[in-house]
């Protein structure tokens, strides 16, 4: 197994979390989500970004409205729904969670190697 693969599939399982979560800051254009991403590291590009918003919306999570631009067509700004908001609460628990365990296993680890160089 490849390490860039395992990295790509670790970051892919955050993405839609990732996505509600920069829109639970506000209102936001397709580019301005993937700017946030990649400033982030968790690198996206549009034809993978439509897709997952799509779903959001079908779910529930999203919606979005188009708004007039001066810089060429209207733009579509998309927006967490109460259910959206709702579902990220959710999804921040688990998140929590999740680090928590996960710092426990290497924290675990951590002692063991060291007990084992004793």
């Amino acid at each position: 197994m490849k390490i860039e693969n395992a990295k790509a599939q670790m970051r892919k399982g955050v993405l839609e979390y990732c996505i509600l979560s920069v829109l639970s800051r506000g209102d936001a254009y397709a580019s301005d989500i993937i700017k946030d991403l990649k400033e982030a590291r968790i690198i996206v590009v549009e034809g993978t970004l439509y897709p997952l918003l799509t779903r959001l919306k079908n779910a529930g999570l999203l919606s979005y409205r188009w708004e007039e631009s001066t810089q060429g067509p209207p733009r579509k700004y998309y927006e967490l729904t109460d259910r959206g908001q709702e579902f990220l609460q959710e999804l921040d628990k688990s998140w929590k969670e999740l680090v928590d365990s996960v710092n426990s296993i290497n924290e675990k680890k951590h002692n063991d190697e060291k007990s084992s160089y004793h």
